[in-house]
């Protein structure tokens, strides 16, 4: 996302990790699964390669889209921008934000993630969601 000359960088962050770890389960439990069937004989190797090639691609993918997605604070707009070959940017001017909240679970609250809602824009598994919270309201302010 390009910033214009009156407006300045104030926050620019990937979403948490823990976005990876469902991702992350589902490609282990299929690697096993095809680790399993290597070992099961000659006619249930094939299976087993093609859940193992299956499983590390579900992985690469999940850690390709968080790589891929920031999200970005500037003193004027709060951004979301995903993708590489197809970019997809979501953007509320800041003096738009009337309703900001922040959700965060138990987990969330240990690991330090959350869910941010200003206005329209629900982004989840923020990381530092308060800091984030309170950089809008000034901002927005």
């Amino acid at each position: 996302m390009r910033v214009g000359a009156e407006e300045q960088l104030c926050f620019d962050s990937r979403r948490h990790s823990a976005v990876l770890v469902r991702p992350f389960v589902r490609a282990l439990a299929l690697g096993g699964v095809g680790v399993l069937l290597l070992v099961g004989g000659v006619a249930a190797a094939v299976v087993g390669a093609l859940a193992l090639a299956v499983s590390s691609l579900v992985a690469l993918r999940a850690v390709w889209r968080w790589e891929r997605t920031r999200l970005v604070v500037t003193t004027e707009r709060l951004a979301v921008v995903r993708g590489t070959m197809r970019r997809r940017t979501a953007v509320i001017p800041l003096h738009s934000v009337d309703v900001l909240e922040l959700d965060q679970s138990l987990p969330g609250r240990i690991f330090g993630y959350g869910t941010v809602v200003a206005g329209p824009l629900a982004i989840d598994h923020v990381s530092q969601p308060r800091e984030l919270c309170r950089l809008l309201s000034r901002l927005a302010a």
